[in-house]
């Protein structure tokens, strides 16, 4: 058995190449197990014998989401023909049942992945409480092996279960779609996460494999694998070096360390998705959008609903909204409103909505003080646009300030990349106190000094590297422009002769075989998200 250990391997890519062939020669039925089994295998040669974590959490939520269809139904044929007030008591006492039952599902679930990513942080930081009280007991600080993707497919198996709990969808009968649906290869290691209407079905039906799907898939593969091996894998060079010894540099190598760690990121992560977008299209499974054009965001609030849409939809939709829905936030928010008016008065409940989504979005990432700090950042930011907003309305309207013009925009567009730097500044220094220190020095050391002696030039990176960086950034940011104005991309190379798509293609495979950061001297960047 080969072993995976990322996405843009050799391995990877090949068993994508076989599970390709078989599906196209394959009939329909068969599509469906060469499907789970490339899943299985994907599976099994990065995590070994963890495999059985998967198989679990598919095992219990198929179980659990006919358990819950099982007390529906029986409420549905108890309540049916008695009057309004037997019937509202006695759908009661079953919604009671319900809501049991998902509270087992979530302590199971989550409660794993929370024993797994947690515990060790918890423990450590237990222990240093201890020993600043001047306690000696010290309690035991394990060790785990975690499976690859737990985080990603244990919030698709608790979404199933909350729609099955909501009705929006019926429990499967069927082990295998659901099976499918819970494991599919491409998405496992770092999503997006999916629901269960998105896929389930399309990947059950195995539609046959046509050629403007392979083409349009091949093309956005061969786009990521451009971002990922050009620009993220180029830059690692440069953040390891700083990132590793902060302290020795300068305010302008910092800074520029920072946006560099936000491109490879943005790289890094998008450039998967497209490779695993494209995989899926291949087949003819069509997965959610995981990136909108981020950077061209002109608020923190905005910013998250172009980055990382699923994680985000996720949290909205099993966080936000039942927080925000519950007995104690509806009255304090019809409270609030009375005294605050329309727009302060349900801020409140929703600043305490936000406050658990963007604990449990710092959290999800890592168990680690930088996460958490990542995650209060932006709560901190998303909170103080809200609460700005009516003041920054009338601010504008006085000067006659039109907040749609371009030139108003572009300063927005800034102002928040240079905050999503720093945010991801603090998310990639794993010791918050260095943070700090980074975050210090580019505001009392920053000298061009580096640049001038040319010793910038000797952290990792070349100038033929920075211009290699600057002008495959640079096409990112036209292809942006064009995606912003609705103009597709690979639509429009699809209509164009055999002749130039082909000619488009091998540019493309060119760009990556000339520029792309491989070989000697460059050590492959692991899938940053995978660790999450």
């Amino acid at each position: 058995m080969f072993s995976i250990t990322t996405y843009f391997s050799a391995e990877a890519l090949l068993l994508l190449l076989v599970t390709v062939v078989l599906y196209a020669c394959l009939p329909q039925k068969a599509r469906r197990y060469v499907l789970l089994l490339s899943s299985y295998i994907f599976f099994f040669s990065i995590s070994g014998k963890l495999l059985a974590f998967l198989l679990f959490s598919t095992l219990s939520v198929h179980h659990i989401g006919l358990w819950l269809s099982t007390v529906q139904n029986e409420c549905s044929i108890s309540t049916k023909g008695l009057e309004r007030d037997k019937r509202k008591a006695l759908n009661a006492v079953y919604q009671k049942k319900q809501r049991r039952i998902m509270t087992f599902a979530c302590i199971l679930h989550i409660g794993l992945l929370v024993l797994l990513k947690y515990t060790p942080f918890f423990s450590q930081n237990i222990n240093a409480l201890l020993g600043l009280l001047g306690l000696q007991f010290r309690i035991p600080v394990p060790k785990f092996l975690i499976p690859i993707g737990i985080s990603f497919y244990t919030l698709q198996a608790v979404a199933y279960l909350f729609d099955v709990y909501r009705k929006k969808i019926p429990a499967d009968k069927n082990l295998l779609r659901l099976a499918l649906f819970m494991s599919f290869f491409p998405q496992l290691m770092e999503g997006p996460i999916c629901r269960y209407s998105d896929t389930a079905e399309a990947l059950y039906e195995a539609p046959k494999m046509r050629y403007d799907n392979f083409v349009l898939g091949a093309q956005r593969i061969l786009f990521g694998v451009m971002k990922k091996l050009v620009i993220a894998d180029r830059l690692n060079l440069l953040i390891q070096n700083v990132y590793g010894e902060p302290t020795k540099y300068d305010g302008f190598v910092i800074a520029l360390s920072a946006v560099g760690y936000t491109f490879q990121l943005y790289a890094d992560f998008s450039g998967t998705m497209d490779l695993v977008i494209g995989a899926a299209q291949m087949f003819g499974i069509n997965l959610p959008e995981n990136f909108k054009r981020p950077f061209f965001s002109t608020t923190i609030s905005e910013f998250w609903k172009r980055w990382h849409i699923t994680l985000g939809t996720w949290f909205k939709d099993y966080i936000f909204f039942p927080v925000s829905m519950s007995k104690p936030m509806k009255k304090l928010t019809t409270k609030a409103r009375k005294k605050l008016g329309n727009h302060y008065g349900p801020l409140i409940a929703g600043s305490v909505s936000l406050f658990c989504v963007w604990f449990c979005n710092g959290l999800w990432h890592g168990a680690g003080w930088n996460y958490i700090f990542f995650g209060m950042y932006h709560f901190l930011l998303i909170l103080s646009g809200n609460i700005t907003e009516p003041v920054v309305v009338k601010i504008t309207q006085k000067l006659k300030i039109n907040r749609s013009a371009f030139p108003y925009r572009c300063v927005q567009i800034i102002r928040t990349f240079i905050l999503v730097c720093f945010g991801e500044m603090f998310f990639r220094q794993e010791s918050l106190k260095l943070g700090f220190k980074m975050f210090g020095k580019i505001f009392t050391d920053f000298t061009l000094k580096t640049l001038k002696d040319g010793s910038f030039f000797k952290f990792g990176l070349d100038r033929h590297d920075y211009l290699i960086i600057i002008v495959s950034a640079a096409l990112l940011f036209i292809i942006g422009i064009l995606q912003e104005k609705g103009i597709c991309i690979r639509s429009s190379i699809a209509k164009k002769n055999i002749a130039v798509q082909f000619a488009i293609f091998y540019a493309l495979i060119l760009f990556i075989i000339i520029f792309g950061a491989y070989g000697a001297g460059y050590v492959p960047l692991d899938p940053i998200y995978a660790g999450f």
